[in-house]
């Protein structure tokens, strides 16, 4: 599956291993949560660079003291509607994470805005729709209405853009 990062496709050289699948002799490799918490310690010493892959169901908190050993970390999107990739996103940097954070499953365009203020940063996108697309919505959102730990690029906060030039007015508490 095509994957997007910073505008840019680029091959995924991970491998994505399952519950009890075999892991390979070498290579970067993705294991869903149970396994990485049962296996590791022989996962952690493989040598290569270790990825989890989180269900929606999963706390971040799970990852404990592993957290800042891994260097991916996959949450699923099941549905357009199903937004608690978002909330486990948000936790995951807010506790810290700062290496990769990768949305799979069902991303769309009008959402990936959304889905780089609150920390990911590689996207799953599939072949629906055209790289341009996809390139367009990552330009369409310029402010953010939220004040964030993430911003990305030219991307500045609504009330601060606002306020640049003008003091707050002195009879409203919450301007300024």
């Amino acid at each position: 599956m095509p994957l997007l990062k910073n505008n840019v496709l680029t091959p995924d050289s991970w491998i994505s291993v399952e519950a009890d699948g075999d892991l390979p002799g070498t290579g970067d490799v993705i294991v869903p949560l149970a396994r990485l918490l049962r296996d590791w310690a022989g996962l952690s010493a493989r040598g290569s660079r270790l990825g989890v892959r989180l269900s929606n169901t999963d706390r971040p908190e799970a990852l404990g003291d592993v957290l800042p050993r891994l260097s991916l970390i996959v949450l699923p999107f099941p549905a357009f509607n199903d937004g608690r990739a978002y909330s486990i996103a948000r936790s995951l940097r807010e506790m810290g994470y700062a290496q990769e954070l990768r949305a799979t499953g069902n991303v769309l365009p009008d959402q990936l805005q959304f889905m780089l203020q609150v920390g990911f940063d590689a996207f799953e996108i599939g072949e629906r729709f055209p790289l341009e697309t996809w390139r367009k919505a990552s330009r369409q959102m310029s402010l953010a209405y939220q004040r964030g730990l993430f911003r990305r690029g030219s991307e500045a906060e609504i009330w601060t853009e606002r306020h640049t030039d003008a003091e707050p007015w002195l009879e409203q508490p919450h301007a300024g």
